[in-house]
């Protein structure tokens, strides 16, 4: 719909988001990496990760479909301020200024309550399938970063563009969550460096007031 919502932005906010993505989920991704003697197992990563991909995929058809079902010719400016405010809160988020997000995260625990029991019975994961369907579930786990990427999304207003800013969105966690399983605590130390939290929420925030109507508007 407009410049704001690219394929570039949507995977540079999990790549920048990575840090919170680790605290989330860097327990599991190091788990699946494990084997009986303690060997790394890259096929069930990438399979973790290909299920939890898939279901933001999903998430982000739905609010697209959403998104294009009450789309007009007038929504463009509020559809552009909604995703210029969602990337600067992100950015105040991950820069560990403001935790406001956190509360959007209350928004998926009912969907998570009914999910979780599920998850218990696919563990330990020893198969590559279970892999799969665990990151499947996990995909939906409360996540203030996701949620708010859905919402930023939201504002394409086709559910084709939606699932596919997801889906890159997530490719951009995949490099700090492929690695935690291998580097982990080495990968863990730098993402949580204050410093590196704080430059990828000033870039986000950046990202966010360039997107705002009145950014287009100045000379």
């Amino acid at each position: 719909m407009f410049e704001a919502l690219t394929l570039a932005n949507a995977f540079i906010i999990g790549l920048l988001g990575s840090s919170h993505c680790l605290a989330m989920c860097g327990g599991i991704s190091a788990s699946l990496c494990m084997g009986q003697q303690s060997q790394p197992s890259l096929t069930k990563l990438l399979c973790y990760n290909l299920g939890r991909v898939s279901s933001y995929a999903l998430a982000g058809a739905l609010f697209g479909a959403l998104s294009w079902s009450i789309t007009t010719p007038d929504s463009l400016v509020w559809m552009r301020s909604l995703a210029g405010l969602m990337l600067i809160l992100m950015g105040l988020y991950v820069g560990q200024w403001y935790r406001g997000l956190t509360h959007v995260e209350q928004l998926g625990g009912h969907i998570w309550k009914r999910l979780q029991p599920i998850s218990k019975h696919l563990l330990p994961v020893t198969t590559p399938q279970r892999a799969l369907l665990i990151g499947a579930l996990w995909g939906w786990l409360p996540c203030g970063l996701v949620y708010s990427t859905l919402l930023w999304s939201f504002a394409s207003g086709s559910p084709s563009q939606s699932a596919l800013l997801m889906v890159f969105f997530g490719l951009g966690t995949l490099p700090a969550l492929l690695l935690t399983g291998f580097f982990a605590q080495q990968l863990k130390q730098l993402l949580q460096k204050q410093l590196t939290h704080h430059i990828a929420g000033l870039i986000l925030i950046g990202f966010g007031i360039a997107t705002l109507p009145i950014a287009t508007m100045l000379p």
